[in-house]
């Protein structure tokens, strides 16, 4: 699934059980943490066609960040993080869990290949989670379920005075959430 999904539904759980702004915004980033293990994409598209090329995205993305290793150093860190930091921890080990159980449903290429879940990786390479049901990285269930997480976010942002945009700046939250309100909340 895509960043923004991600980051949503992290945002989503964070916001369930989080009263402490930086809180939110700890769950929210171990929800994408997984991810880092991207970036290895910038090193291969540069050393693309030359004579020693990187494969970082090629042979890293889903393998050091995708298990449960990452997850329990993703909480930790998330612990050490946090105001309220076993609810922190907690909410961050779930996030990442999501993250994990997200890309096991809707993380298949264009060309067809799954991406495995290694669960215990980067120490053990003999044990991975996949679905054979995967669904395509750009398809109507990954969209389907943007679209639902982004409505959520709209109606709690009405209902608890708060958006997913409270984690980049609180003004531009309050603003978005005043206009969400004269536009859509009764009364």
């Amino acid at each position: 699934m895509s960043p923004v999904t991600h980051g949503l539904i992290s945002w989503l759980l964070a916001t369930s059980g989080c009263r402490e702004r930086r809180d939110r915004l700890v769950v929210t980033m171990a929800g994408l943490a997984a991810d880092l293990d991207g970036l290895g994409i910038v090193a291969e598209l540069a050393t693309a066609g030359s004579a020693r090329p990187l494969p970082w995205y090629s042979e890293y993305h889903h393998w050091l960040g995708h298990g449960l290793p990452a997850a329990v150093a993703i909480a930790a860190l998330a612990a050490a993080a946090g105001r309220q930091r076993w609810l922190a921890g907690g909410l961050a080990l779930v996030a990442a869990h999501l993250h994990l159980l997200c890309d096991l449903l809707g993380s298949r290429g264009p060309d067809g290949h799954q991406w495995p879940i290694w669960y215990l990786a980067p120490l053990r390479r003999d044990w991975a989670l996949i679905w054979s049901g995967q669904w395509p990285l750009a398809s109507w269930q990954n969209l389907a379920i943007t679209v639902l997480a982004l409505a959520v976010a709209l109606w709690l942002a009405i209902r608890q005075g708060r958006s997913p945009i409270e984690l980049v700046s609180l003004r531009a939250d309050a603003a978005v959430v005043g206009a969400l309100r004269r536009r859509f909340a009764p009364g």
